[in-house]
């Protein structure tokens, strides 16, 4: 299985290599002479083959193929493998500024070249080289992506008894890089040299195959003859191009008008060789021509126009150059001097009807100008339009055209009847005969009308074959009250519809679309409709009430502002409320009520001579009021007393899980967290709803007052002290403290007490606060960095690290542990971290081991200790 996959892999990525990058190629000889050995002739041959010019990698082929053929037997004489020799590029870099969006045109050419001996005979030789793949999605070869080449020439023996081996092909001229824009005329240099002084004659010839997917590079190449193209439809090898392409047989030149589809196109072009006139060769050259999508800049208009729903025109140059940046219209009015303009898309509004030519001047900025004319006719007032009468599919629809026009006249019709289902469903009468359909289903038809002056324009109408015929009840069912009578009321589309109700109980006009009815009790009456065979029916009840069933609703109570709808239950079919004041609609069955003050509305319902009424009561109360208090703040671990103001029976508090006697409108809060307090109350005076308001308590968080760690210093040194945790600061006692109000004051203590503790007081502006202490040693000395000379790093808790003490000293630089070899062994610059006695995890043995320490004193002098201790295990 995975030497399958290998072989599908190693497939497709010689089928990348190899295809789509070929761009066609042809083959030159030079006679050089005798050859090496007796009867034999010396030629240099070069394969000239085209690519791509981004191709790369195993697209470009570092060797090929040579197959050397008899000429009388076609049978391989000789194979030559030849290596990749000189590479040219053929670009496109100058541009006509008259053609717009100008082609990225670009040959590879691959040259391979070899000299060989070759008997003489008298056939001569026919020399290929085959390859695949041309390039994918060429215009005018079927399923290119998968066809190859074969570049072939012959190489002449002896004709009509003279010889002519020592012959030279044709040298095609490096002129392949001419642009050819889609739909516009071009032309394209085929023209060759022939260094013996032959003449020569051009023609187009069919390109051949070569190899394939399988076998890219056929070694040895396949014996002639080789197989010629399969061409696309409307091409062939004499018109490469389509019928509007044709090349000069004196001088190569391929001109014409360019294919209106863009594209690659393979263009094959034999030069035949004429000596003192006799035909001795041809030589061919096959290459890829692109047609692109750029334009010579210019104007270009329809041959006519017309206008035939108005006076106002809009025009266009047709052309889809893009550097066109000059317009002038002329509008082909007579006599006046202002139908003119320089816009690119203007309109304009001709003052009567007729013929105008119509002309446009058009450049580019490098300043190439085209002009082109054309005819418009104005002839407005031209409205297509037919009407419809049918409904059953069974019967006829009538069609009439209703198409007006208001100059000239209406003279070709051509009718649509949309009927999928039959072939024989138009009609080019102005009244064509009824049409019956075949299925029913909606239809579209179309008419498409033209009139004397050259309009055409086409309506549409989308019709329904009913399968039967359509009724129309404005309802199906009514009420009335005993005595009383309705008029029912239908419709049916078709082309003659025929009425008739049943039963004949209380009707008047029953064979009508629209009878009076007057029935005693409630009764069903059936509609049956026929259209010429065409049935259909359906049904209206008639309900009879001998009198009205009337209850206004239950009373009810609404808080002040609020809208409730009244939704009685009656019969009745017709209401007024009164009175109408706090009712949005007195004269609907559910109104919406929103009254100011308690009200009592009566509803009089009636189905015709029936009718009755009731009453209902609205209570109307105020929202009850709510008032938990101001917004507070405590500090964490306090309480504050909250004070309630209600208008109100009920109320409730919450959450409570933080409050004391949540049952009054005075309970204490207590919250760990800052919490929302929520009071709710509730009335007794009949509004249904609770009124709401609520309190926030802010809870300040713990203070979290620092002092400073304890400290050790020298009298009459200054020590900063560096309080935190606050915003407001308080130092107690004042000894040596140049402002007690700060959080970092400066202390120089002259006198010499052996210590001292600060406390300070630290607050935020709601009133929380806290303490702490901060505990000065102070000596006598001067400031100095003290070093035990010996420490126990055993666990006790006592003396189990070297670290240094600082007096007077404001910042430690370093201290810094050594053995004896010099290695070191701990650094820090933290007074409170010390040597633990280890060195990488590993405990360190007993003995001496030299430090190092440097301090700055409170006065900025540097301060060196150095010296030896004892480690003791």
């Amino acid at each position: 299985m995975k030497k399958t996959a290998l072989i599908i892999i190693l497939f497709f990525a010689c089928y990348h290599a190899n295809a789509f990058h070929l761009k066609g190629g042809w083959i030159f000889y030079e006679y050089m002479g005798q050859g090496s050995s007796p009867n034999t002739s010396k030629y240099r041959i070069t394969v000239n083959q085209y690519l791509l010019c981004s191709s790369q990698g195993g697209q470009i082929d570092q060797q090929v193929f040579l197959g050397i053929f008899d000429g009388s037997n076609n049978l391989l004489t000789k194979e030559i493998t030849i290596t990749l020799g000189p590479t040219v590029f053929e670009k496109k870099t100058q541009f006509d500024p008259c053609i717009n969006n100008p082609p990225d045109i670009c040959y590879r050419i691959d040259k391979y070249v070899t000299i060989t001996d070759l008997p003489d005979n008298n056939a001569g030789y026919i020399l290929a080289v085959q390859r695949c793949c041309r390039i994918g999605g060429i215009v005018n070869i079927n399923n290119s992506a998968n066809v190859g080449v074969t570049y072939t020439t012959r190489i002449p023996g002896v004709v009509n008894g003279i010889t002519v081996r020592n012959n030279n092909s044709p040298l095609f001229a490096q002129k392949d890089t001419a642009i050819v824009c889609v739909n516009s005329p071009f032309t394209f240099d085929f023209s060759a040299t022939d260094a013996d002084g032959d003449s020569l004659s051009y023609g187009f010839c069919s390109g051949l195959t070569g190899g394939d997917q399988v076998n890219a590079q056929p070694n040895p190449p396949s014996n002639p003859p080789f197989t010629q193209l399969s061409y696309a439809f409307g091409f062939t090898g004499q018109t490469p191009m389509g019928p509007n392409v044709s090349i000069d047989p004196n001088t190569g030149i391929i001109s014409g008008t360019a294919p209106g589809i863009t594209g690659d196109y393979v263009v094959a072009v034999c030069a035949f060789e004429f000596r003192n006139g006799i035909y001795i060769g041809q030589t061919k050259k096959e290459i890829h021509i692109n047609v692109a999508n750029c334009q010579l800049s210019g104007a270009q208009l329809k041959p006519s126009y017309i206008t035939c729903d108005g006076f106002n025109f809009t025009f266009q140059n047709e052309s889809t150059a893009s550097n066109i940046t000059q317009y002038h219209w002329d509008f082909g009015v007579p006599f006046i001097n202002t139908d003119t303009s320089n816009l690119p898309k203007p309109t304009y509004f001709y003052a009567d009807t007729g013929s105008y030519t119509i002309k446009l001047n058009v450049a580019n900025s490098q300043g190439c100008r085209d002009s082109a004319t054309s005819i418009l006719k104005v002839y407005p007032g031209f409205i297509p339009g037919f009407s419809v009468i049918g409904s059953c599919f069974l019967n006829p629809f009538n069609f009439t055209d209703t198409t007006f026009t208001k100059y000239g006249f209406v003279n070709t019709w051509h009718w649509d009847f949309g009927d999928l289902s039959s072939t024989s469903d138009t009609s080019n009468l102005q009244t064509p005969p009824p049409y019956t359909y075949s299925t029913s289903g909606t239809k579209t038809v179309t008419l498409i009308v033209t009139n004397s002056k050259g309009c055409i324009d086409t309506a549409t109408n989308i019709i329904t074959a009913f399968a039967k015929p359509l009724i129309n009840l404005p309802f199906r069912d009514t009420l009335i009250c005993r005595g009383d009578s309705v008029q029912l009321r239908s419709s049916a589309q078709g082309l003659a519809p025929v009425f008739s109700w049943s039963p004949l109980i209380n009707i008047i006009n029953p064979n009508s679309a629209n009878p009076i009815v007057h029935p005693a009790d409630t009764i069903i009456y059936i509609l049956n409709v026929n259209d010429k065979g065409c049935m259909n029916s359906d049904s209206i009840i008639v309900n009879v009430i001998p009198s009205i069933s009337l209850y206004a609703g239950n009373d009810t109570s609404i808080c002040r502002g609020d809208t409730i709808m009244l939704n009685p239950n009656t019969n009745a079919i017709n209401f007024v409320w009164s009175p109408p004041s706090g009712l949005n609609n007195a004269n609907t069955e559910n109104p919406l009520a929103f009254p100011q003050n308690t009200t009592t509305y009566t509803l009089n319902a009636n189905v015709g001579r029936c009718n009755a009424a009731s009453s209902l009561t609205i209570k109307v109360a105020p929202y009850p009021l709510a008032n938990a208090g101001l917004d507070t703040a405590i500090c964490f671990g306090k309480t504050t007393q909250l004070f309630a103001k209600i208008t109100g029976s009920q109320f409730t508090w919450a959450p409570v899980n933080s409050l004391l006697n949540p049952n009054t409108l005075t309970p204490v809060a207590g919250p760990q967290t800052t919490t929302t307090y929520l009071l709710i109350v509730y009335d007794t005076l009949g509004c249904p709803k609770p009124a709401r308001d609520s309190i926030t308590v802010k809870v300040i968080p713990p203070i979290a007052a620092f002092a400073g760690n304890d400290t050790i210093i020298v009298a009459n040194q200054p020590l900063q002290l560096n309080a935190t945790g606050g915003t407001i600061y308080a130092w107690s006692p004042f000894t040596g403290m140049n402002d007690p109000t700060i959080s970092n004051p400066v202390v120089i203590i002259t006198t010499a007490p052996d210590t001292i503790t600060y406390r300070v007081k630290v607050s935020v502006p709601e009133g929380c606060f806290a303490y702490d202490d901060i505990k000065v040693t102070v000596f006598k000395t001067l400031p100095e960095i003290f070093i035990p000379t010996g420490f126990t790093p055993n666990g006790d808790g006592l003396n189990d690290v070297l670290k240094p003490i600082l007096v007077g000293m404001k910042e430690l630089k370093f201290f810094r542990v050594f053995n004896r070899w010099g290695e070191m062994l701990f650094s820090t610059s933290k007074t409170d971290k010390g040597w633990d006695g280890t060195f990488g995890g590993v405990k360190q043995a007993s003995g001496t081991y030299v430090f190092e320490a440097e301090a700055i004193d409170y006065l900025g002098n540097i301060i060196i200790k150095k010296g030896t201790a004892v480690l003791i295990r």
